[in-house]
């Protein structure tokens, strides 16, 4: 095999290793998620949820997050986005539920988000949607499912539990928010570990939010650098191994 048919094939799978090591993560994260995944017991933590258009044909228009009713939450407050208008649905819980010494009835069920005509979450975009919750109750974590609806009237439900899914990973996971237990460090541990904010101002929401993104964006650019200078010194590497003269 001549030294040009090596360095050629070398050339190849250090771009496909690239494009794949690049991939890789774009696509484990690109479901609907919660940020921070961590909250304080007692607290009102501001929350992000991120909420990535993965469809190549259709936008993402409607956005809804189904709240606990076995420990609800007193407060719920969303922070208004530019061309959707958010919606927090009302209604009697199951069962009676204390919370801090009062018998709730009512409470909070879901958080609406519903694009205004002409808008949507486009290919290749995601959209953040904020909201203050609390008290946090003093239990392991808080399960809060999401679906998400696109242009074409496709319908995805981001439902399954933590252990639904480490059953089987196939699944949708739903985006969780972690009190008492300890967020998993694998696959589906997905955003930062952060302890969400315990203060319900607009302005530690729009602080979260700016963190949230500085941080992702920090930790892709620096792996696609990282990415980037490891094959360029292998392809020098290479080439300076082509051009060595023979031996006699």
């Amino acid at each position: 095999m001549s030294r040009k048919t090596t360095l050629r094939r070398a050339l190849v799978g250090l771009t496909a290793g690239a494009a794949l090591a690049i991939a890789a993560p774009l696509a484990a994260s690109a479901h609907v998620t919660v940020n921070p995944t961590t909250a304080t017991p007692g607290s009102y933590a501001t929350v992000n949820f991120r909420v990535p258009t993965e469809s190549e044909t259709a936008s993402t228009v409607k956005v809804e997050v189904d709240l606990p009713t076995d420990t609800p939450l007193s407060a719920v407050l969303v922070e208004p986005v530019p061309g959707w208008t958010a919606t927090v649905e009302k209604g009697a819980l199951p069962a009676p539920v204390e919370v801090e010494g009062n018998t709730i009835s009512d409470a909070a069920l879901k958080i609406v988000w519903q694009a205004d005509p002409g808008v949507g979450i486009g290919q290749d975009q995601f959209q953040m949607f904020s909201a203050v919750l609390g008290p946090i109750p003093d239990t392991g974590h808080l399960v809060l499912p999401a679906t998400q609806t696109y242009s074409d009237g496709e319908v995805v439900d981001w439902a399954a539990t933590p252990d639904e899914v480490a059953a089987d990973d196939t699944l949708e996971p739903a985006p969780v928010l972690y009190i008492n237990d300890t967020p998993p460090t694998g696959e589906h541990s997905h955003g930062g570990h952060g302890t969400a904010s315990a203060a319900p101002a607009m302005d530690d929401m729009a602080a979260a939010s700016t963190t949230s993104d500085d941080s992702s964006g920090v930790a892709l650019g620096l792996s696609i650098a990282a990415l980037v200078v490891a094959a360029a010194g292998a392809v020098l590497g290479a080439l300076a191994f082509a051009r060595r003269p023979k031996r006699g």
